[in-house]
């Protein structure tokens, strides 16, 4: 059953008066039930709520939650307090594990996760404001784990629908195993759908693929979300993963919808549920389309957002990433007026919530037919496992040592990513296994390994692009937030700089960049590049596919040299930056990943 009339955001036919607009009162006591006992297609009648000023306290302070509890208004039924629960980036970590966090300017790591412990969490937070209460995932939830890629992302829909989402949003990465796999996936959620900027690509009808909006009534008040999933998706990723497949920007229509949302559907409030990064949602929250939006609830760069992030017209955060955190914002409406708000960052504590017992053999059921390969140690590491860090990682720095290993070419390269929770020794034995699920963790693509001739010249214009995608002053230019990595170069490079201009040294084997020398590269191959692009970098020499894909290099190496012990070794050096940056966000913003 489709969760709207219409799915195409340009129609002017009358079924837009018919938007779907879920009574999340229906849901009491119904959690195991599916959606379809409760979504309804016929509009509800308007109440003509107007958002006047908001008083806003950002106290993440229990005492505060109890005030408003008992606050006169809302015990008369004259003030409505609604919830939202906010998880996203999963990308497939059902288990508890070790979760990075920097205190005192260290790292720290400290047990969190696990969808058995999220069930737990989730339905004691839902009893706090049992009819009134929306369970919301800002995408990348079915790709980045051993489970997840072996089973095109199937295995994590049961899961899903046990916790019982209200609204879903597809991320950069639900597109991984192509268009098919991706609407295929989507439909086994039994949440309401959402993404207002993915349209079909290979007919003449441009079709949305998801409903630009959803609408909820709580209480007699309307809320009105809008998706958007990262336009940049097909340059960032492999392009194959998204063939058939157009993206547009927010810009394009987010005001036409806060329009229909707030003017035509009387929405009280209007959220934008987002999976763009937080550079790129810092800024949409300053243009001017954004204006009626009053919070931007975003994702992809696994920020940690403690206190909202006020832009010129909305509000920003962020819920963390693998089932580690649930952000939770309570909103107080009086007389169509923001009357209170509360937003807190909770961390997702096995010790204290303890594990659901049903969630927790479902999880193992779903795992029980992969648990012979994923369970096997393939090595072992002295050193933490981490890819927190924006410049430089210990976990990228092992898999180019692998590749190099493997290769022996001049450079070898990673993208840069952020998936992979910590793999941290255990303090008894000074080691810690690295299973084949992990690797799938770490390298969630089993990608052929490509080799090719590059030109000194071309090596230095390729990293200032780079750098770019990075740190690019215009927020909407910058890709996930991480700088790519690398094994044979040491780049030094300053990040206030302008566009070409930031780095300002390349060594390749010790010694400086010569721009005509030719050297050998080697990388992933990406699939859906030209024959002549190697990790983003265009028109090498001699291209040629290795045949042997990176697990084999990874297992291969570990059988070599376990236990490894990887660490930051100043591969890649900022004049302006700490080796141990964790935010892409701008200076000013008063923000700190922690």
């Amino acid at each position: 059953m489709s969760d709207t009339s219409c799915n195409k955001p340009n129609c002017n036919c009358s079924c837009h008066n018919q938007e779907p607009i879920v009574n999340i009162e229906e849901k009491k006591g119904n959690h195991g039930q599916s959606r379809r006992d409760f979504i309804r297609y016929a509009g509800l009648a308007g109440i003509g709520l107007g958002i006047g000023p908001a008083v806003s306290w950002w106290l993440q302070d229990k005492d505060r939650i109890k005030e408003i509890i008992k606050n006169p208004a809302i015990q008369n039924g004259k003030a409505q307090r609604f919830t939202i629960l906010h998880t996203s980036d999963i990308h497939g970590q059902l288990d508890i594990h070790q979760e990075f966090f920097w205190e005192n300017g260290k790292a720290v790591y400290k047990k969190r996760g696990g969808f058995a412990t999220l069930q737990t969490m989730i339905t004691e937070l839902r009893k706090q404001n049992p009819e009134n209460t929306l369970v919301v995932d800002g995408g990348d939830c079915f790709q980045g784990s051993g489970i997840a890629s072996l089973t095109q992302g199937q295995a994590l829909m049961p899961l899903i629908n046990k916790i019982n989402y209200d609204l879903v949003l597809p991320g950069n990465w639900e597109v991984a195993y192509g268009k098919k796999m991706l609407i295929h996936d989507m439909n086994g959620y039994t949440a309401a759908k959402v993404c207002a900027n993915m349209f079909n690509n290979d007919d003449m009808t441009h079709d949305s693929l998801f409903p630009p909006y959803q609408i909820f009534n709580l209480g007699g008040i309307r809320i009105g979300f809008i998706g958007y999933n990262d336009p940049l998706t097909p340059i960032r990723q492999s392009p194959a993963y998204s063939k058939g497949i157009q993206f547009t920007k927010p810009e394009k229509d987010l005001a036409r919808y806060v329009r229909i949302l707030r003017e035509e559907r009387k929405c009280a409030m209007v959220f934008v549920i987002s999976h763009m990064g937080l550079a790129q949602q810092l800024h949409l929250a300053n243009e001017d389309c954004a204006q009626g939006v009053d919070y931007i609830l975003g994702a992809d760069t696994h920020e940690r957002i403690r206190e909202p992030i006020q832009g010129k017209f909305s509000k920003v955060t962020e819920p963390g990433a693998f089932a580690s955190f649930v952000g939770k914002l309570d909103i107080v409406i009086e007389n169509g007026k923001i009357k209170d708000e509360v937003y807190e960052l909770l961390d997702v504590d096995p010790e204290k919530y303890k594990e659901d017992p049903d969630m927790k053999q479902l999880v193992e059921s779903v795992k029980k037919p992969y648990n012979k390969v994923l369970n096997a140690v393939i090595g072992q590491t002295k050193t933490p496992l981490v890819r927190y860090f924006i410049i430089e990682t210990p976990m990228d720095n092992l898999i180019t040592d692998a590749v190099m290993w493997k290769m022996k070419t001049d450079i070898v390269v990673s993208n840069g990513f952020r998936f992979c929770p910590p793999l941290v020794p255990d303090p008894q034995t000074g080691v810690a296994d690295i299973t084949r699920d992990y690797l799938w963790c770490m390298l969630p693509v089993n990608s052929e390994v490509k080799t090719a001739d590059v030109k000194g010249k071309q090596v230095l214009n390729w990293l200032e692009k780079e750098l770019e995608n990075v740190f690019a002053k215009d927020a909407t230019k910058r890709f996930g937030g991480w700088f790519i990595r690398f094994n044979g170069m040491q780049v030094t490079f300053t990040i206030g700089n302008k566009k070409g201009e930031r780095v300002q040294e390349v060594k390749i084997k010790g010694e400086l960049l010569d721009a005509e020398k030719i050297y050998t590269m080697a990388a992933c191959e990406r699939e859906g590049d030209p024959d002549n692009m190697l990790c983003r970098m265009m028109n090498v020499h001699n291209p040629v596919p290795q045949g042997i894909l990176l697990h084999d290099v990874l297992e291969d190496y570990l059988a070599e040299f376990s236990p490894v012990s990887p660490k930051l070794e100043g591969r890649a050096i900022a004049t302006d930056g700490s080796p141990e940056l964790l935010t892409q966000a701008s200076e000013g913003i008063a923000y700190q990943f922690r």
